[in-house]
């Protein structure tokens, strides 16, 4: 009779801290899944000046531009943000600024030396948001997510930079502007 009592005493025992174990492993449910990675972003600045315009008010485009990496799930996402202070007059004759404005978004694998290029987005939708300014020539324009699959022994990034073509200096595309890298993931 006492080997039955130790067996249920080891089995009541056993079932206690199996329980405490699913207690202590169970998770709330508003807890958030470590595969919903944050962005790690990077913000840089450029001015340039519109070539084509002489008049007697500020012609610089004040350009920020926001770039941003994440992983999660087995891919790389790639996003831009690009916010800007124009000059007033330059709103005033919007539409005749640019012949053409993108945005070229890259993600890049790390590396030694110069970063491959994995895929890569150019977002003409720049040039319609760029000529449709606010009042005083302020404004903002968001590129696409690109989705790439990644490979676990590398890190990534995302980089870009503007392209602009203005109306009437007959140059097309200039040196395109160039903004700092975002953080690798």
């Amino acid at each position: 009779m006492r080997k039955l009592k130790r067996s249920t005493s080891t089995a009541v025992l056993l079932a206690t801290l199996a329980g405490t174990a699913a207690l202590a492993t169970a998770t709330p449910a508003s807890a958030t899944p470590a595969s919903a990675a944050s962005y790690h972003c990077k913000t840089s600045s450029y001015t340039v000046d519109d070539p084509s315009y002489t008049g007697p008010d500020s012609d610089n485009w004040d350009v920020d531009v926001r770039l941003c990496a994440k992983r999660s799930g087995g891919y790389i996402y790639t996003t831009a943000k690009v916010n800007w202070d124009g000059p007033y007059a330059a709103h005033q004759h919007s539409s005749l600024t640019f012949n053409n404005a993108r945005f070229h978004l890259q993600t890049k694998r790390s590396t030694v030396g110069k970063d491959p290029i994995v895929k890569y987005a150019s977002y003409s939708g720049l040039e319609n948001a760029l000529e449709h300014s606010s009042g005083h020539g302020n404004g903002s324009y968001e590129t696409g997510t690109l989705k790439t699959k990644a490979s676990g022994r590398y890190q990534y990034l995302a980089d870009g930079y503007i392209q602009l073509d203005w109306s009437g200096d007959g140059k097309g595309y200039r040196k395109a502007l160039l903004f700092s890298a975002s953080p690798r993931v």
